[in-house]
């Protein structure tokens, strides 16, 4: 089976602050399936590092007030392209984020805040009725 990945539990440094968030559990997935690593704000032409942005109602904002909505959609767009293209049949997507947090996601107070809506790319999978995972999730995969 193909899986689509969130490059940073990949231990790609595609996060924000130009880390990543390796995840040997999803790592040892490879061993079984095909893992492709993608990161929507990369696609969508953000820099990494980049400054943290959060979901303010449908607008995603940087924590110093700039607009990246456009740039997280066309990422979602992009991204789920490649979902499509590759064949894949699920996706594993980090937690929490502002373009694949399946929910909750960070509120847009930049306080640590949750609130219950996903990512924009994560909401783009889900409407599309794709098995969408986080990494607290994986061993919920079927095999």
């Amino acid at each position: 089976m193909r899986i689509l990945v969130s490059a940073c539990l990949m231990g790609l440094c595609t996060r924000y602050d130009g880390g990543h968030c390796e995840n040997e559990e999803l790592i040892s997935l490879g061993t079984r399936h095909t893992l492709i690593p993608v990161c929507p704000e990369q696609l969508g032409g953000l820099p990494t590092p980049r400054v943290p942005c959060e979901r303010v109602g449908d607008a995603i904002l940087s924590k110093d007030g700039t607009d990246h909505t456009a740039a997280f959609e066309r990422g979602a767009a992009e991204a789920f392209k490649l979902y499509k293209i590759s064949g894949c049949a699920a996706a594993v997507l980090k937690a929490r984020s502002p373009s694949c947090g399946k929910g909750p996601i960070y509120d847009g107070s930049f306080t640590g805040k949750l609130t219950d809506r996903a990512g924009v790319f994560a909401q783009k999978l889900l409407d599309a009725g794709i098995q969408v995972y986080d990494e607290g999730e994986i061993s919920q995969i079927k095999y």
